[in-house]
């Protein structure tokens, strides 16, 4: 393990030592922003065989890359480009077909559109051609009443906000986030990554079986988790790396996960500079849904763009990944690793260092 920690958060960086040493860990990084400053920047482990994970090493975020989408709105929110109370078809005509002219921008974000996937049959291939994929969404029926609960779109996400987004700025997703916040801020994360990122990309290790009983799910969920379905061995493959799903496929480490993130957990402004007012940063925080989601099937309370808590705002990444923005405390942690744990919420590590976190802030 390498990097620096704060003495006041030795207990996570002992935590992290220690479950690379045991073997719970192949390779992980954590990162502490508090009050604008880097407080802990810790990093260890094999990123693949015979490779060890360095300061530079990059890891699929898988969802947590759905609150670098949330900076992306909130920037157009934050300019009068976006209105998260107008109906999405205002921006994006096709998307109004099939029942959806209803559907406003703050029920996307908010996974209550009911859009939460396919109809029809798609692949890996068919989600990469991002324009063809939010067609197909634009064109189809709303899965439940939108605005009647969440219903988590774990892969379309990304294409929705996406088209909007493409739509009123006439740039994609990660040309927005590169351009507005990865490069302003230094932070090495990608949406879209080019091809000499490739090399430092960690293999992930796929987690044990779930043990999910796909019959006992609502329809629903099988319908949004298994249309298509995306292996971690696909995640250092070139054709997968260079698409822009905002849903699923981020690549970062903690550290630039942590410096994008910390504009919302410091109010929007960072180094001196304003990326987005106050009051849009609190928007944030305007409940969308409070209940247990028909995809998770556990209870999510959904604000715009996060899942929300109080004063605090976070999301995670199927394996483990997470990233928490605590507004009262000025300070973002995040997490994110290769050997994945099953299961899209409450993964053991990820649970482990919010607990370690929790102990070093008390």
């Amino acid at each position: 393990m390498n990097g620096h920690c704060d003495p006041r958060f030795a207990a996570l960086g002992d935590l992290l030592a220690e479950r690379l040493r045991d073997g719970a860990e192949a390779g992980a990084s954590v990162c502490v922003i508090a009050d604008g400053r880097v407080a802990v920047d810790l990093r260890g482990g094999s990123a693949a065989p015979g490779r060890p994970w360095t300061r530079d090493t990059l890891v699929t975020t898988y969802s947590l890359t759905k609150t670098m989408v949330a900076l992306v709105a909130l920037a157009l929110v934050d300019r009068g480009q976006l209105d998260p109370d107008a109906p999405v078809a205002r921006y994006w005509p096709e998307f109004g077909a099939a029942g959806k002219d209803g559907v406003l921008v703050r029920h996307v974000l908010g996974h209550t559109s009911g859009v939460c996937g396919w109809d029809s049959p798609v692949t890996l291939e068919d989600i990469c051609d991002v324009g063809r994929a939010a067609a197909l969404l634009a064109a189809q029926e709303p899965w439940f009443p939108p605005g009647e609960g969440s219903g988590y779109q774990a892969v379309s996400h990304g294409h929705l906000v996406g088209e909007i987004v493409r739509r009123v700025t006439g740039r994609s997703l990660g040309m927005v986030l590169r351009s507005e916040f990865a490069e302003p801020l230094g932070a090495d994360y990608w949406l879209g990554a080019p091809e000499d990122v490739d090399t430092r990309v960690a293999t992930l290790v796929p987690p044990e079986s779930s043990g999910v009983d796909y019959a006992a799910l609502d329809p629903i969920a099988v319908r949004t988790l298994t249309n298509p379905v995306i292996p971690p061995s696909v995640t250092t493959t070139r054709p997968f790396l260079a698409a822009e799903l905002g849903g699923l496929n981020g690549q970062g480490n903690a550290r630039s996960v942590a410096r994008l993130q910390s504009v919302v957990s410091h109010g929007g402004a960072i180094d001196g500079r304003r990326f987005l007012a106050e009051s849009t940063v609190e928007r944030i925080f305007a409940v969308q849904a409070d209940g247990v989601d028909r995809v998770l099937g556990a209870p999510v309370r959904f604000g715009l763009g996060y899942a929300v808590d109080g004063r605090t705002c976070w999301w995670s990444g199927f394996g483990g990944a997470v990233v928490v923005n605590d507004l009262d405390r000025r300070l973002t942690f995040a997490y994110v690793m290769n050997r994945m744990a099953p299961g899209l919420l409450n993964a053991p590590n990820t649970t482990a260092y919010l607990t370690a976190l929790r102990s070093c802030l008390d």
